[in-house]
């Protein structure tokens, strides 16, 4: 092998040691990016999922925060209603004692009309103060929602009537009134006082 030959083979030797490095490099510097690449996609996938996560739980404290702001004003609508109900109650119910004391005196005046129909001898005009009276307070009576309840020939009604005695009555039906004792009287249509009644069972 001549010196020429030689030297030809070391140059060739040369390249080849520098292309295998060369090319080792390329392939460390790919594996390398490939490494950052995969990295990066996996921070990215974390910050994804962590985000998800902070959404999901942030969303979930506005349906929480939702739902309880709903049940505060269903809360205050029922305090609403009920505090309205309550003042209207206290204006139906307000004159309750005083008109349960008027009664006696309607009763009485009743009564008076009762003997003055049976006596004979009566004074008229005497008679006609008794009635007018009588009218004129039944008549404030009802202004303010009081009305009289229990009627000759009504069904017997247990809510508005209390049946003092029970009787035959032909020709008439059975749990019917057949007479009233002493009126009742409701107030803006709760009962103030039931109806003593006699009751008709045949």
């Amino acid at each position: 092998m001549t010196q020429h030959d030689s030297a030809k083979e070391n140059e060739q030797k040369v390249a080849a040691e520098e292309h295998e490095q060369v090319t080792t490099e390329q392939t460390e510097s790919d594996a390398t990016d490939t490494n950052e690449e995969e990295l990066l996609s996996t921070a990215a996938d974390e910050r994804i999922a962590e985000l998800e996560l902070a959404l999901s739980q942030a969303e979930q404290r506005a349906d929480e925060s939702k739902d309880r702001a709903v049940r505060a004003v269903a809360e205050m609508e029922n305090v609403r209603r009920r505090a309205a109900q309550d003042v209207e109650k206290a204006h139906k119910f307000a004159l309750e004692k005083f008109a349960n004391e008027l009664l006696t005196t309607v009763d009485n005046l009743e009564r008076a009309l009762a003997i003055a129909d049976q006596e004979e001898t009566i004074n008229a005009n005497f008679l006609e103060g008794i009635e007018l009276t009588h009218k004129s307070l039944l008549s404030t009576l009802n202004k303010f929602g009081v009305e009289a309840v229990g009627e000759e020939g009504e069904a017997f009604n247990p809510d508005l009537h209390q049946a003092m005695s029970m009787q035959a009555a032909e020709g008439k039906d059975n749990n019917t009134i057949l007479a009233v004792m002493q009126k009742g009287y409701t107030l803006s249509g709760r009962l103030l006082r039931p109806a003593m009644v006699m009751v008709v069972k045949n």
